[in-house]
């Protein structure tokens, strides 16, 4: 690797490519950072085909650009939808939409770079279900590679695009056979498998980059997350992992992976508009109109792609059919189990240097989480629903009185329910969809052996004032412009913290008066007229935003530290006794104890509502209530 800095050329010797990258704008004079944008890693050679791993370049490549993405319909993307900043702020991307030549990558990495060390990569899964792209502007490496040089801990951060829809997902028996015919082995599972190349293309040429292709940590959110999942449980990850660890945020984890004869039967249904017969038909039909149909399927099971047993590996099974057992506490106290206030345990930080035992083989250390408001992904379609409608269709889905009534008991809703309906059926969309799937899987890998460390992710969105899903992207990435008001003096702290002080050559006397003049005692407030107290909440038309520049910062700070340490092969902390490590609200971080992960989500329901169902029916339910009231 030969890198002329000051074109932000690299020559990449064993591809013998000169790749001509940019310098990102975060790239400073003591934390110098380049990018390479568009690089291709595999090639489409027909539309429901595996991808090709790409093995040579020309002389010279231009890598300023973003390549082109999946065909998907134009519209924003689901992250910028729920980070709730206006239009007007949202970075303008025009990228191109190329079914046949979307298999592209980003390499952000430090400049300052030497033969005798390579930096480890963090490799992203993009979510956002059929739409978005490792191109998008949210996911820009260049903060956290900042970030990682600054802290003393570079990395190499790596972004790529893959097949959505059903360009990455379509399977019937015909497809099957034309894909045996052209050597493939399986069918469907293009997105999944072109995830992979992506790997093996890391694998291969990452080092020319000053990157350790021995040292890859996978990380995603949302179905990008679930995805990892399936790659944790694939049948080539046995036999060949390609990375070394991997992090799941706010996974959308499904149970009911149809096998090819369901997945065709499916794909005939979602198809039948467009009037097509067969696989020739199917392929000429244009990418604009197939990308525009809803695809129904993430994943197929064709007994290739994921290992024998992987889903009773990961889900435990449905209990007795009586549900008439006695609950240990009343539905309102299980319901009411997280606590929206902040939680007032504190204990030392871990140091997070000592370095985990070596991973087996296939079982590569886990990082994984929620955030407690994931289902306001679904919150228009479920404010749909009404009291008497969610009873009838939980019974009908049910099919047993005793199972739909413990549901609707351990949420507390009936027929007759008005007041915080929508909150409570998001509550039980919230556990249904992803946070007990994702207690599923923390159990299943830690039977398995891996090495778990658990967080919650209870911070507030700075635009929005709730912990939605996508929130912890804001403070990762660190990429979305957002309306912090100045910082506030935190209100606690941590043992190990020192308190903020103003030196006495910085202050005077005028300096405690003034403080002192706009300091409000508790009477002021009370006497505040409440006119006067709303529009104190708004400044130039924006509501006053809940989270501070001292509490983004900390949280900021945290996330992105903790996830570098992973990726360097260390603790990213303690993790043992069920400990868990939390992210808000309030700014609050830090490890805590089991007790306050049993106060932060409804485990109590899980084990004794949840677990006895199945995850097959739960799943079911969530499905139901997520796509609201006219989804049948």
């Amino acid at each position: 690797m030969i890198l002329d800095r000051s074109h932000v050329v690299l020559h990449h010797s064993s591809l013998n490519t000169s790749f001509h990258g940019v310098e990102p704008t975060v790239s400073s004079s003591d934390r110098p950072i380049h990018q390479f944008r568009g690089i291709k890693y595999a090639i489409v050679p027909a539309r429901f085909r595996q991808s090709v791993l790409c093995s040579s370049y020309p002389p010279v490549v231009d890598a300023t650009k973003f390549g082109p993405i999946c065909p998907q319909p134009n519209r924003k993307s689901l992250e910028e939808e729920l980070i709730g900043i206006p239009d007007t702020d949202i970075p303008r991307q025009v990228l191109v939409q190329d079914e046949f030549d979307c298999l592209n990558l980003n390499i952000t990495a430090p400049t300052h770079q030497s033969s005798l060390f390579r930096f480890p990569v963090m490799v992203w899964v993009h979510g956002g279900g059929n739409h978005g792209c490792g191109s998008s502007w949210v996911y820009d490496g260049g903060p956290l590679v900042a970030t990682s040089i600054r802290i003393g801990k570079p990395i190499i951060l790596v972004t790529f695009n893959y097949r959505l829809g059903f360009f990455g997902c379509a399977a019937n028996p015909k497809i099957a056979e034309d894909n045996r015919a052209a050597g493939d082995q399986g069918v469907g599972n293009y997105g999944l498998r072109d995830q992979r190349r992506a790997l093996e293309w890391v694998n291969q040429y990452i080092a020319g980059f000053g990157g350790d292709p021995s040292n890859v940590t996978l990380f995603g959110s949302g179905t990008g997350a679930a995805d990892i999942i399936g790659h944790l449980y694939s049948s080539h990850n046995k036999s060949d992992p390609l990375f070394a660890r991997a992090i799941v945020q706010s996974a959308i984890v499904e149970d009911n992976v149809p096998d090819v004869a369901t997945a065709g039967w499916l794909l005939s249904r979602a198809l039948c508009t467009l009037r097509v017969s067969t696989l020739d038909q199917l392929r000429n039909v244009r990418a604009e109109a197939l990308a525009e149909i809803h695809c129904p399927l993430r994943a197929v099971d064709d007994c290739v792609f994921f290992r024998v047993g992987w889903r009773e590996s990961l889900f435990p099974p449905a209990e007795s059919e009586d549900t008439d057992a006695p609950m240990r506490q009343s539905p309102t106290a299980l319901r009411l189990g997280v606590r929206k206030g902040k939680s007032k345990s504190r204990s030392p930080h871990p140091q997070g240097r000592v370095a985990p035992p070596p991973a087996i083989s296939g079982l590569q250390p886990l990082v994984i989480g929620d955030s407690a408001c994931d289902s306001d992904l679904w919150n228009t379609q479920a404010s749909g629903w009404a009291a008497s409608g969610v009873v009838r269709r939980l019974r009908a889905i049910c099919q047993s009185l005793n199972k739909a009534t413990a549901l609707l008991n351990a949420y507390d809703i009936t027929p007759n329910t008005t007041y915080e309906l929508s909150d409570r059926v998001l509550e039980l969309v919230q556990d249904a969809r992803i946070a007990w799937p994702t207690e599923c899987v923390t159990q299943a890998a830690k039977k398995s052996g891996r090495q778990v460390y658990r967080y919650v992710f209870d911070q507030e969105g700075p635009a929005r004032g709730v912990p939605h899903h996508v929130a912890d992207l804001i403070y990762l990435f660190d990429n979305v412009p957002l309306p912090l008001s100045p910082a506030a003096s935190p209100m606690s702290f941590e043992a190990d913290e020192p308190l903020p002080s103003l030196s006495s050559s910085q202050s005077s006397n005028g300096d405690v008066a003034d403080i002192i003049s706009r300091t409000r005692t508790l009477g002021d407030i009370e006497m505040m007229d409440e006119v006067e107290f709303d529009d104190s909440r708004f400044s130039g038309g924006w509501p006053r935003p809940v989270v501070d520049e001292w509490t983004y910062g900390r949280v900021r700070d945290t996330i992105q530290s903790r996830w570098i340490t992973f990726a360097w092969g260390e603790r990213p902390w303690d993790g043992s006794h069920g400990k868990v490590f939390v992210f808000g609200p309030e700014g609050e971080t830090g490890e805590r104890s089991a007790s306050v992960f049993e106060g932060r989500r409804r485990r109590k329901i899980w084990e004794e509502v949840l677990r006895p169902l199945g995850v097959t029916l739960v799943h079911k339910v969530g499905h139901e209530l997520s796509n609201g009231p006219g989804s049948r």
